[in-house]
């Protein structure tokens, strides 16, 4: 509690930066994660998501600034840091050799917890997830969601405060991904617990009480989904045209609207999509194949405040990864 008599951040960070050499991961970000929020981290692959959540964590240490996690520095009181979190990562890591019920006990004997409470626990988790059936089952028996889910089970199993998740339904199918989200929102009600995820799926986000939108390592804009959606405030028209360069031109010249090419297709944004088309047919001059209007998303969010979208950002990521790899 602080001294007003409000609760402390479940997370608070200020000014944390990572550096690699001469490469800057993070760049000095300031954020607070409230108690009991779910709070999410949307940016594209190379963004800084994993690397502040490592900082986090505890697992890689800061170059700049500081953080506490649950009331607790992460540079000077990293133990009780630890026990105050789960983590999901964004690669499997239950061992495929043991049963459901064996990783979670291995787990709890890690974390020190007492036997009676554990068994408890155990069944109490995998029945959270829907697992409960399978705890005497090998792992390298489960499709990929159900390793997911055991994954989230052994989260919780110590009961943290602060729950992250990183990149949870990445190489999920879209059924398997929406289950994932059933069992992390069933948390809220069961568990008193603040989740912190990462993701660069737009749908996903859109559970998220607040979104930080992350890029290039540095958190552009923060605020609830509702919020950033309504501050864009303009349809995004996509369109294809006999001449992409012409057409980028001539809206331009003849409306004075600012285009780029996005995803294969000339994009803009204009206050009312659908009273805007048949000026568009109307005073174009170049030939229209097709049209897309759009309300506002937040992938319209992510365009407006960082000049992409997410997918463009990633393919930009993979040209630098590249690049740097050939130097």
């Amino acid at each position: 509690m602080t001294s007003d008599g409000a609760r402390a951040p479940a997370v608070a960070a200020t000014g944390l930066a990572k550096c690699y050499g001469a490469i800057e991961a993070v760049k000095g970000i300031d954020f607070e994660v409230r108690p009991g929020e779910v709070f999410g981290f949307l940016g594209p692959n190379g963004a800084g998501k994993t690397t502040t959540i490592s900082m986090l964590c505890t697992l890689v240490k800061p170059t700049g600034g500081g953080a506490t996690v649950a009331g607790h520095d992460v540079l000077t009181d990293s133990d009780e840091v630890r026990r105050n979190i789960g983590l999901v990562f964004q690669d499997p890591t239950v061992d495929a050799y043991l049963t459901a019920e064996q990783n979670l006990r291995f787990h709890g004997e890690l974390y020190g917890l007492d036997k009676a409470v554990m068994k408890d626990r155990i069944t109490q988790v995998l029945e959270m997830v829907d697992l409960a059936d399978r705890r005497g089952g090998k792992v390298e028996t489960f499709s990929g969601g159900m390793k997911r889910r055991l994954e989230i089970a052994r989260g919780l199993l110590h009961s943290p405060r602060v729950l992250f998740l990183d990149e949870p339904t990445v190489g999920l199918d879209p059924q398997t991904r929406a289950a994932i989200w059933g069992y992390i929102n069933q948390l809220r009600e069961t568990e008193d617990i603040t989740i912190f995820l990462t993701t660069h799926y737009m749908e996903e986000a859109e559970n998220c009480d607040r979104i930080a939108i992350i890029d290039h390592g540095e958190i552009v804009v923060l605020d609830t989904p509702e919020a950033l959606k309504a501050s864009v405030g303009k349809d995004r028209v996509q369109i294809a045209t006999g001449d992409d360069e012409a057409a980028i031109v001539a809206l331009q010249s003849t409306f004075g609207i600012e285009a780029g090419m996005h995803e294969g297709a000339v994009t803009f944004a204009v206050p009312s999509g659908e009273e805007f088309v048949p000026k568009l047919f109307a005073g174009l001059r170049v030939p229209i194949r097709s049209v897309h209007v759009a309300r506002p998303s937040l992938d319209d969010v992510f365009l407006s405040y960082t000049g992409s979208t997410i997918r463009d950002a990633e393919a930009g990521a993979m040209d630098w990864a590249r690049q740097m790899m050939r130097r």
